[in-house]
């Protein structure tokens, strides 16, 4: 039999497709209000396409039956508000945790509709915000670095123009010429890398530290020991920016709510003493976010088993060679999941 005629029998007659509940409206939402739970996760993902689905998902259930609580097209909060009301009142107010990321429609959609629950901002979200503003920094000095060695190569050829128009004005005399030839430094017309203790120019060590700056001290090669000794004596800022992005991650340690705020708080008013733009920023956001970021030291819940939910969905998509049918495709996810 060829496989697309099995798929085809299967989809028809085997599955249970034709007469499944949910297929009038199931490339708009997918909602099992049996599966949830007094703690909950919410993510988005992209099934095809760019097209993102907004994922409620039960974290007792560990990604395995039971999982899935409500899968909805599109991220708009109204859209998610709408669907997920139609889960009775009770039911929703025996959430008593959601865990997410920092979006704004998300925070929204979650205050409304589980008014009992506490918001949890995701630790590797913020953390992540934090190693981005540190990577934006060794990334502008990089640039910084490829403008320096452009502009000597500029002048370096700018030179060896000139010298070629100075010899076609001497060519007529042969004296001024030679005297002219013999005084050339020809050093001035070759450019000459810059070579570093370690054997790399200092753009190479910016674009190879990427590790050394996501990486904690103690985990460090001892190649990697040197490339940081080498890079923040060279570049200063970047040795402030990583102790003090070092500092923000190190408050995730704290198992006390209490010691954690005072932390942020001391944390974001040293922002101003190292004077790097990006980190105000970074700093606005969690004193924007502070109250449930600091959720997250009650019961240190993550939104890890959604990113890990987001995983299985995006495996099972390339086992299917990608999303042809959507209503289908969902209806085999509701199998696995929900």
């Amino acid at each position: 039999m060829k496989p697309e005629t099995l798929n085809r029998n299967y989809k028809k007659y085997s599955s249970g497709f034709e007469t499944w509940d949910q297929k009038v409206h199931a490339e708009t939402y997918l909602l099992f209000p049996d599966n949830i739970s007094s703690s909950l996760s919410i993510d988005e993902t992209s099934l095809s396409q760019g097209e993102l689905y907004t994922i409620i998902t039960n974290k007792k259930a560990k990604g395995k039956k039971g999982s899935l609580v409500a899968m909805i097209k599109g991220t708009q909060s109204k859209d998610i508000i709408e669907v997920l009301q139609k889960i009775s009142a009770d039911k929703r107010l025996t959430v008593k945790e959601v865990t997410l990321d920092m979006a704004n429609n998300m925070e929204l959609s979650m205050k409304t509709v589980f008014p009992n629950a506490s918001l949890v901002t995701d630790r590797f979200h913020v953390v992540q915000l934090a190693m981005e503003v540190l990577q934006h920094c060794r990334v502008k000095e990089r640039w910084a670095e490829m403008d320096k060695e452009n502009e000597a190569i500029k002048q370096v050829k700018e030179a060896r123009k000139q010298h070629k128009l100075d010899l076609k004005e001497y060519a007529d005399n042969p004296e001024k010429l030679k005297e002219l030839l013999g005084n050339t430094d020809e050093s001035k017309f070759a450019y000459k890398q810059e070579i570093l203790e370690n054997g790399e120019t200092p753009k190479q060590l910016l674009a190879r530290c990427r590790y050394v700056l996501a990486k904690k001290k103690e985990c460090w090669t001892e190649y990697q020991q040197r490339q940081a000794e080498i890079l923040f004596k060279r570049y200063p800022n970047l040795l402030s920016a990583y102790n003090h992005c070092l500092a923000f991650r190190n408050i995730y340690e704290e198992l006390n709510v209490n010691a954690a705020r005072l932390r942020f708080d001391a944390w974001i008013k040293d922002v101003e003493s190292i004077g790097i733009k990006e980190f105000n920023t970074l700093a606005n956001t969690v004193t924007n976010n502070l109250e449930n970021i600091l959720n997250f030291f009650v019961n240190r819940s993550t939104n890890a088993n959604a990113e890990s939910f987001n995983s299985k969905i995006k495996l099972f998509r390339a086992n299917q060679r990608g999303v042809v049918d959507t209503p289908f495709f969902l209806f085999r996810l509701h199998k696995l999941f929900a």
